[in-house]
């Protein structure tokens, strides 16, 4: 997949990881960015095509695809991470980010899949697709049914030769990480590396060593990897 010379859609690009996507994607020499957000007036790439596009919003999604016949490759970046737990939090809460992570990124998906035959798709996940945490309840299991979906996607779109990957990422230096005092990476380095990934058909995305370290940890006993992953967030690893 060469990125140079593509149209490009990017969902959540008027802040963060998808700002920086924008905006790195058309340094690469991408021949359009479409640029969406719930608010296009928000979008500040120069050079982008803003877009207005809610991927919670069923007809936004299919006016969004209309508007935008020519996409060869799209970058499910746009989420949101309300810090509710699953037992105790808000139920509508928690709704909200299955309907963001998971049917918003599978409806975009969907409508724009016809048009993706030897394209590609990048689902932006989180280490903590597979890594529970406290306080992030919800985002674990949004994430972690984005997952999912990548890996079914990936096999439902074999045949068209649509490449279908997934990024995983800990904490990205941005306004949605900014309470976050441990070590981040910066956007540009993320986004180098899962654009990078997309033009070496990579189909698995790790952007950092954090992310790096909870796959090694899949392998473990739940009982073990949890105990690694309490004393490396504790900072006693």
């Amino acid at each position: 997949m060469q990125i140079n010379g593509a149209h490009v859609l990017v969902t959540g690009a008027n802040r963060g990881l998808g700002w920086q996507f924008a905006l790195s994607l058309l340094e690469r020499g991408a021949g359009k960015v479409y640029a969406t957000a719930r608010r296009p007036e928000q979008i500040d790439v120069p050079g982008a095509v803003p877009l207005r596009l809610d991927i919670t919003d069923p007809a936004s999604i299919a006016e969004a695809a209309a508007a935008a016949p020519d996409v060869k490759i799209v970058i499910n970046n746009a989420g949101i991470s309300t810090g509710a737990n699953l037992i105790t939090g808000d139920l509508d809460v928690i709704h909200r980010e299955m309907d963001t992570h998971f049917f918003g990124t599978l409806n975009v998906i969907r409508a724009f899949a016809p048009q993706l035959a030897d394209g590609a798709i990048l689902n932006v996940l989180s280490a903590v697709s597979w890594l529970a945490v406290d306080g992030a309840g919800a985002y674990h299991a949004g994430k972690a049914a984005e997952w999912a979906l990548t890996n079914n996607a990936r096999l439902e779109l074999a045949g068209q030769r649509t490449l279908v990957s997934g990024l995983h990422l800990g904490a990205a230096d941005t306004d949605m990480m900014a309470w976050y005092t441990g070590d981040k990476t910066a956007p540009e380095v993320i986004v180098k590396t899962a654009l990078d990934g997309i033009e070496e058909d990579r189909t698995e995305i790790l952007a950092d060593e954090w992310s790096r370290q909870v796959k090694l940890w899949l392998a473990e006993d739940s009982d073990v990897m949890y105990r690694k992953a309490a004393a490396a967030l504790a900072g006693t690893a």
